[in-house]
């Protein structure tokens, strides 16, 4: 197992352990005291620390079902799994959420007045300090790691610290105005547990259905790309598929002289591959070329032509990977559709018809790119 995803591990489960822990204390401390108190708030908070400590487990299982080494069944390993991991924890919270919905129902349509005690506001009161501080600790290591189960158990935990301290504000008012908020601030504490389970389901659910590549890792990775050798006239078309956190597959396409060997070309695409490994954590699966014209200054003016033309199409964002083939007649080139296009098959067809148009003896081929990247 390499260094990196070793370090990883042990950030993932001590932090996990930790969070265990912490939440275990609390919530026996917190049933205790709501039992004998009568406080339904506070019991439910118990719970909800409990759902904190599985998320908590099932991170630790997900970190160690994502470690396990590629197969013929996976050959591209099982980084995944942390995705399941946070999907499965956002069905706990919104299960907690659920629950504690249906509790305070009940509390509201049977009332019970509750009988707090400074030992309540003390306990109360300490646990929405440590969950303030478990939960900045946890996010901090999910986000340094980059671990999305441990960024949504943070974010709970944060979102805990505030329920907490709505139970605290609650005893106060009972305690000093007899007024008792218990079973509504259960069915408000509820709706703020639901929202923070389904936002974190959505989140991951983003990602295991596959999202834009970050605008700065692109420009970043193409620009490693471009400095392999000064000949590279551009990087374009870079896909990366993202089989768990940190662990990427990609490709693109760079546009080259077409004066360039095959020699040339292996030797420059492996040096791509290699930089682009060691610098972003990327394994480049293909590197692809575009020939440019370099022997005929024709093809020059009537690139620029071209471009002209295929820019008047205003969802149009990048055309790239022009060539001419002058004795077959043959002009190729890439375009790039904006996802804000009304029809992009329609915006396709305009803009193929009219380079036919102006230059009607040269066969048109034109490849249908999509916005992937920037």
């Amino acid at each position: 197992m390499p260094e990196i995803s070793q370090n990883r591990e042990k950030i993932i489960v001590r932090t996990s352990i930790l969070g265990i822990a912490a939440n275990i204390a609390l919530a026996a401390f917190k049933a205790l005291v709501g039992l004998l108190s009568n406080s339904i708030a506070i019991i439910l908070d118990a719970v909800n620390n409990l759902t904190d400590a599985l998320s908590s487990l099932v991170t630790i299982i997900g970190t160690k079902l994502a470690l396990k080494p590629a197969d013929k069944l996976h050959p591209f390993g099982h980084g995944r799994a942390e995705y399941l991991s946070a999907l499965v924890i956002s069905v706990i919270i919104i299960y907690a959420g659920v629950t504690a919905a249906v509790e305070s129902v009940k509390k509201i349509i049977n009332p019970q007045s509750p009988e707090y005690s400074g030992l309540t506001i003390l306990i109360v009161s300490v646990a929405v300090i440590v969950k303030i501080i478990l939960g900045l600790f946890v996010k901090a290591a999910g986000k340094k790691v980059n671990s999305d189960s441990l960024v949504a158990s943070g974010k709970d935990a944060l979102m805990d610290s505030v329920i907490s301290l709505s139970t605290l504000v609650a005893a106060i008012i009972f305690i000093f105005w007899g007024i008792s908020l218990e079973a509504y601030l259960g069915v408000i504490i509820s709706l703020a547990i639901m929202k923070a389970g389904f936002e974190t389901m959505q989140e991951t659910l983003s990602k295991i259905l596959g999202e834009r590549i970050d605008a700065n890792i692109a420009h970043s990775i193409k620009k490693t790309v471009t400095s392999q050798d000064p000949e590279i006239r551009g990087a374009f078309d870079l896909v990366l598929n993202n089989y768990g956190p940190d662990k990427h597959i990609g490709s693109i396409h760079i546009e080259v002289p077409d004066t360039w060997t095959a020699d040339k070309i292996d030797v420059v695409t492996r040096k791509i591959s290699k930089e682009v490994y060691e610098k972003h954590n990327v394994a480049m699966a293909a590197v692809g070329i575009y020939s440019v014209n370099t022997k005929h200054n024709k093809a020059a003016e009537i690139h620029s032509k071209v471009r002209a033309i295929v820019h008047e199409h205003k969802d149009i964002l990048q055309m790239h990977g022009f060539f001419i083939d002058e004795a077959e007649k043959i002009m190729r080139f890439d375009i790039v559709v904006s996802f804000d296009s009304p029809n992009m098959q329609v915006m396709y067809n305009h803009v193929v018809n009219d380079v036919k148009e102006a230059f009607p003896d040269y066969d048109v081929q034109v490849q249908f790119d999509f916005d992937i990247s920037d």
